[in-house]
């Protein structure tokens, strides 16, 4: 395998890492309201590719947000307890936009990489057939 079917290989694994927590992400934004839910954490791990011999990312299990749920007096919830209280989500907004943000940030510029990866083979195979 050349140089570049291998940096390809490590940008698209990054692509797809930073893709699957876009999409997790997104979830907890939606889900900041939902009373009880916890927000998702996704975990990247470094894959060994014995195969073509490069490192690549790969996320891990989805891991749930273990930190207390806040107590929310509101007695007309139809959730709240005898006491009044319910439980609502973990999700903290600023967080989870800064999170997108920086996963965005990093997609981008695995694109790039991407792209400049197959604009130097594309020429690379211009000069050989001249």
């Amino acid at each position: 395998m050349n140089d570049f079917s291998k940096a390809l290989s490590v940008t698209s694994s990054g692509l797809k890492a930073q893709a699957t927590r876009l999409r997790h992400l997104a979830e907890n934004i939606s889900n900041a309201d939902t009373p009880g839910y916890r927000r998702k954490l996704v975990p990247f791990e470094t894959a060994f590719n014995a195969g073509n011999g490069v490192s690549m990312v790969e996320t891990g299990r989805v891991q749930l947000d273990r930190s207390t749920l806040e107590r929310v007096y509101d007695p007309s919830h139809p959730m709240a307890d005898e006491t009044g209280y319910f439980d609502s989500s973990n999700v903290d907004l600023m967080i989870e936009l800064a999170d997108a943000r920086e996963a965005q940030r990093s997609y981008e510029a695995n694109l790039k990489v991407f792209e400049q990866t197959r604009k130097m083979s594309s020429g690379l195979m211009d000069i050989l057939r001249n």
